[in-house]
């Protein structure tokens, strides 16, 4: 990890800009919080090296918004998102804008850590993105097609109850469905999953 880096960690919440900071810095990272993304932009021009963590839903510019904002100022730097379940479509929207990688509340301190760590030491080639884009399309391919149909209700960010009305299956069917592709696809959480998809419809020309 480089010494020098800093967590940028961006939410309109008081008590998790506290308390994610506290772990942070328990965990050996120099953090700088903001109270908007607003903020953040404000001071993003003189913002050291590092990483972005920031909530998805914000008052004023979201964190959807806040990828647009980055990528037209051309900032380089890599961006975590965190979301409600509720948030899914928002996040993989953040994620095709750029984002590393986004992770689902609630999660375990080790979670973030570890999302983290990889948007500090991301530095990955054209092409070892588009090996594993590849690697997750293949895994797709094996999908039945009402597996690929309920991956799509879950990338929406639907319930299984929403996915079985659209479907006309039952809600039992759709768990097994979800619980096989799952297996397939080797994801050990939503979040995971999405992200996959996510990858797969980003390589690299």
């Amino acid at each position: 990890m480089d010494n020098s880096a800093v967590v940028h960690l961006i939410d309109d919440d008081e008590a998790v800009r506290q308390a994610l900071a506290f772990l942070l810095a328990t965990a050996g990272h120099a953090v700088r919080v903001y109270e908007s993304a607003e903020a953040f932009l404000e001071a993003a021009g003189t913002a050291q090296p590092g990483c972005i963590v920031s909530d998805v839903r914000m008052p004023g510019i979201d964190g959807l918004a806040l990828q647009r904002r980055l990528r037209d100022i051309g900032s380089t730097l890599p961006v975590v998102i965190m979301t409600g379940h509720a948030d899914v479509p928002l996040a993989v929207e953040a994620m095709k804008a750029g984002a590393v990688d986004f992770i689902e509340k609630p999660f375990d301190d080790e979670v973030l850590l570890s999302a983290i760590q990889v948007a500090l030491t991301r530095q990955g080639a054209a092409g070892q993105r588009n090996a594993e884009a590849q690697q997750i399309h293949s895994r797709i391919d094996a999908l039945s097609e009402r597996e690929r149909q309920v991956l799509e209700g879950l990338v929406a960010g639907h319930p299984n109850k929403t996915i079985a009305y659209d479907l006309q299956l039952s809600p039992r069917t759709v768990e097994v469905h979800r619980a096989n592709l799952m297996t397939k696809m080797g994801a050990h959480s939503l979040s995971e999953l999405v992200r996959m998809v996510v990858i797969a419809g980003r390589r690299d020309p």
